[in-house]
């Protein structure tokens, strides 16, 4: 009986069994970036808008990506190709200090625009799948039919700085989020204040991020046989507590430090200890 294939390199005596056809999201294009997003305004909770306007100090805590919000438009001749729009919402935690208390918890929102070209080829055809029903089908929905479908993915982000400002004086001295999504508002303890006269938090990130445009295709590919999963569950048995326990391998990386460290693993220690 000829040895089972399994998924990663085939070698030249491995033997496909057929050719099936399968439904699968085809990558067209895709890029990477690193962004260092630079002053980004941090709008406060309420609770945290009165710690900072008396604070004295300030300190990063984390930066948690919460969302990121894409639109995908072509691009006027220049077919096959579409712009990529996406909006970043970031929940920055840090703490101040002030006269009455050395380490008050602060939180607020930072959002960060960016866009993108890349190839996401042509087609006319319309996607329509079942369960969708007619309640969702909008002009945007149907406009959108063709589209290739943009996907972002993104690490949380690294503090690289986070500084107060006094209040602007000018009327208007910079734009401010045009709307914040309530499911976005939901996720802070209490509500955002967009005052312009209180004194500001600016942040700076590292952002790292891979963008790719998507669409459905069929492809014709060759398969060796079914994929069977060759372990078993763990506590799927009935077995006893201390026998489950004895499957799982000691985690010796937990109690010894590693002997290298990657770049950016020191990087993020160094700018976590600055």
């Amino acid at each position: 009986m000829p040895e089972r294939v399994s998924p990663g390199p085939v070698g030249s005596n491995a033997c496909v069994k057929e050719a099936v056809c399968i439904h699968t999201e085809k990558i067209f294009d895709s890029c990477k970036d690193k962004d260092c997003l630079e002053d980004l305004r941090v709008f406060l909770t309420s609770s945290s808008q009165t710690a900072v306007d008396s604070a004295l100090s300030i300190r990063a805590r984390s930066a948690d990506l919460l969302y990121v919000a894409t639109q995908v438009e072509p691009v006027k001749f220049n077919r096959g190709f579409y712009t990529v729009d996406m909006r970043f919402f970031y929940r920055i935690r840090g703490e101040v200090s002030t006269l009455s208390n050395p380490s008050v918890p602060i939180s607020g929102l930072a959002v960060f625009d960016k866009r993108v070209m890349l190839y996401g080829s042509e087609g006319n055809a319309k996607v329509f799948r079942s369960g969708g029903g007619l309640a969702s089908l909008t002009s945007a929905t149907l406009a959108s039919a063709n589209l290739p479908t943009a996907i972002v993915e993104a690490v949380d982000p690294i503090i690289l700085d986070i500084k107060i400002a006094e209040p602007c004086s000018a009327p208007c001295c910079e734009c401010d989020v045009a709307e914040v999504p309530e499911s976005i508002s939901a996720l802070f303890d209490s509500p955002l204040a967009m005052d312009l006269s209180s004194r500001r938090v600016y942040v700076t990130l590292g952002q790292f991020s891979i963008v790719r445009l998507e669409r459905d295709c069929q492809l014709l590919i060759p398969v060796y046989d079914y994929c069977v999963p060759d372990k078993e569950c763990v506590g799927a048995s009935s077995d006893d507590p201390c026998t489950l326990f004895s499957r799982i391998d000691f985690p010796v990386e937990e109690f010894f430090p590693p002997d290298s460290v990657s770049a950016l693993d020191g990087y993020r220690e160094t700018v976590g200890n600055s």
